[in-house]
């Protein structure tokens, strides 16, 4: 596959989009983590992808954009919907039933760790360096320390919501890679939004009638509407509409890095809002996954080498 050229190096106007990013994304953790009190994952995960394809089109009508109409195009977005909405969505929403958001957010920052393996082995431009490499180790040793001991013992429900937050991030990592089409096929980054989360609709709603059937739950209280509704048109709707102009200009390994600031985010709002809280050994571990992630993205570690090579050369020179 034909590749567009990506940014190695990210600008100003680029990080701040990843920081107004993260905020959005460390915020769904949140909203999460208050609808599963009331509601199952499928419904949950349903209600998001309909209502930010509800807010997509409509924003598609306002501005003048249309869908692409050919086969490829929808193909791609049926791709895109699997490995970005349904499978994360689902596997992060079950996940949480049983996890604090806090902590789900820390293992959902393995993304970048699980994105440049995937993109070594499918693209041209994103090749794992030594470097990179050594930085996946440290932050799946992170990983471990997370979940702990236990996890070679017994799988309880704890482990398997870990596990299901750490094959969300896999997907991730597969979508990072294969939304990188969407540029070279010379569609926008909002009608590719809209398109995936479309297709998503049509797949997850239907499933939710069935597996859950809705109609026959209590009705939700003021909180997990708010939140559904803040998951759909800000965590999805208009967070889409972000990540995928940073895939296009910045590459899936350096949007990938988004992941390393949610944390931030979704912790404190999960401490001071729903009362949670982090055993050492998390905190341990999203320590080594923040120092896997600065190795992989290798601009700390280059700006101390040189200012390092600098030192040494102005000490021969005094020398």
């Amino acid at each position: 596959m034909t590749q567009a050229p990506i940014q190695k190096t990210m600008a100003v106007s680029d990080w701040a989009l990843l920081a107004v990013l993260s905020i959005v994304w460390g915020g769904s953790f949140l909203f999460i983590g208050v609808a599963v009190r009331e509601l199952p994952p499928l419904t949950i995960v349903a209600v998001r992808v309909v209502t930010a394809a509800l807010a997509l089109l409509v924003t598609l009508r306002l501005v003048g954009v249309a869908l692409p109409r050919t086969r490829q195009a929808w193909a791609a977005f049926l791709g895109m919907s699997i490995l970005n909405n349904v499978i994360p969505f689902t596997l992060i929403v079950w996940g949480q039933s049983h996890i604090a958001s806090g902590l789900a957010s820390i293992l959902n920052a393995t993304t970048p760790l699980f994105t440049v393996i995937v993109a070594h082995y499918l693209t041209v431009d994103e090749r794992l360096t030594g470097q990179k490499f050594a930085g996946v180790i440290v932050g799946f040793v992170g990983v471990a320390v997370m979940i702990g001991a236990a996890a070679f013992v017994s799988l309880d429900t704890s482990i398997l919501a870990q596990l299901a937050i750490l094959g969300a991030a896999l997907s991730y990592g597969f979508s990072g890679v294969f939304g990188r089409r969407f540029k070279t096929m010379g569609i926008p980054p909002l009608a590719t939004a809209a398109g995936q989360v479309t297709v998503s609709s049509a797949l997850l709603l239907p499933a939710a009638l069935l597996i859950d059937r809705p109609w026959t739950l209590a009705m939700p209280g003021t909180a997990t509407i708010v939140s559904l509704v803040a998951l759909g048109l800000v965590s999805t709707a208009f967070a889409y509409l972000i990540f995928f102009r940073l895939l296009a200009r910045a590459g899936a390994t350096n949007v990938g890095l988004v992941t390393f600031l949610i944390p931030v985010s979704a912790i404190l709002l999960g401490v001071f809002i729903l009362g949670e809280t982090l055993a050492i050994r998390h905190v341990a571990g999203m320590a080594l996954i923040g120092a896997g992630l600065i190795l992989i993205d290798g601009r700390i570690v280059s700006a101390l080498n040189a200012r390092l090579s600098a030192k040494g050369l102005a000490t021969r020179g005094n020398g």
